[in-house]
């Protein structure tokens, strides 16, 4: 395996709550804070004049096994940023199992237009028990997720493609608002569910919002997928794993203010512990800026989970960020971007962007 400083790799800052550890909450003033869109606010505008290139927040709808078990709104949140942000990208872990496909399409939609073209979706697929009686559903089997979440992707795609580019028209002379030829039926019909579409809201700034999904269920209509591994080590090795754009998941811990990693680590386990199946850094700045210098080139970007966000995100900010930059490990931000853009990819062609009619 071969590295060099050379790469265009993103940064993804998991930012929800106070952290990802189950008790990051304890270094709270104030623990009702980690519900605070103000706050979230500040550590996202933070974030993004720091130079991360984007920012996820859980779905209010996972199951917390650990730690405060309440949450707020993915898209909600998202949405509110979107309007006092003006370069990252936003990510929502929203729930494709148990949210209604034309619903979830259409307020992913709303979040491109209001955030100018930067949203993007992090799939959330667990089905279990407890989501399912949340909305009055049964669970579903392990063995129906990826082929729920390839439906729900692929419904999502055809209703954003439902509205061809032009088709708002806004002909005063003649009172005509659309030119019904360029709306068109998805007319899907799967396992769980069927939409007739067209979406109610016209086509994404994107066309198409960047959808990242966990490798496990990974099947088709996805931009890039999520992996992990048990260690470090492993999760190096496991960057070649399979063809496409690969994002790494990584918790970590940093020495901070005279105190080592390790030690912290201990204190927060001793609260409440740190069950993941991520890989976890625990170590120094340094030891971290190095590693990443091996794992950036590799990749197409690296999801961070810090312990806390007070403590570890602070610190990578200030000592491991101009690290990367100064070596061009990073892709390059830009204000006005999409987030499209950002991820590399072309611009999307509409699906139905043949068809000459389709009157409705």
């Amino acid at each position: 395996m071969s590295t060099h400083d050379r790469s265009d790799s993103l940064l993804i800052l998991e930012a929800d709550g106070v952290g990802s550890h189950p008790a990051a909450w304890r270094y709270q003033e104030n623990p009702s804070n980690a519900l605070d869109i103000v706050r979230l606010a500040r550590v996202v505008l933070s974030a993004e004049s720091e130079g991360f290139h984007a920012v996820s927040f859980q779905d209010s709808r996972a199951v917390a096994v650990q730690g405060p078990r309440g949450g707020l709104d993915a898209i909600q949140r998202a949405a509110y940023l979107g309007a006092v942000t003006h370069s990252i990208g936003l990510l929502p872990v929203i729930d494709a199992i148990y949210t209604e496909p034309f619903h979830l399409a259409t307020q992913l939609a709303g979040l491109d237009s209001i955030s100018g073209g930067r949203a993007g979706w992090i799939v959330l697929a667990e089905g279990t028990e407890q989501q399912g009686a949340a909305v009055g559903r049964d669970a579903l089997a392990v063995e129906q997720l990826a082929g729920e979440i390839a439906d729900v992707v692929r419904v999502s795609r055809s209703l954003w493609d439902s509205w061809e580019d032009d088709a708002v028209i806004k002909d005063v002379a003649t009172g005509r608002y659309l030119d019904r030829t360029k709306l068109h039926y998805t007319d899907f019909i799967g396992n769980r569910f069927s939409v007739k579409g067209p979406a109610i809201s016209p086509r994404p700034i994107q066309g198409q919002l960047p959808v990242l999904v966990p490798e496990t269920l990974a099947t088709q209509g996805h931009d890039a997928v999520l992996f992990t591994a048990p260690d470090l080590d492993q999760l190096l090795t496991a960057t070649g794993a399979s063809a496409g754009a690969r994002i790494a998941e990584l918790e970590f811990v940093l020495d901070a203010a005279g105190e080592s990693a390790a030690s912290r680590l201990a204190q927060l386990n001793a609260w409440e512990n740190w069950d993941s199946e991520r890989a976890r850094f625990v170590g120094s700045a340094e030891e971290l800026i190095t590693y990443l210098r091996s794992l950036l080139p590799l990749v197409a970007g690296v999801r961070l989970h810090p312990a806390t966000l007070e403590i570890d995100a602070a610190e990578f900010s200030e000592l491991v960020l101009p690290a990367l930059r100064s070596t061009n490990l990073l892709a390059d931000l830009s204000t006005g971007a999409t987030l499209r853009s950002t991820f590399g990819l072309p611009p999307a062609k509409n699906q139905f962007a043949h068809l000459a009619t389709n009157a409705i």
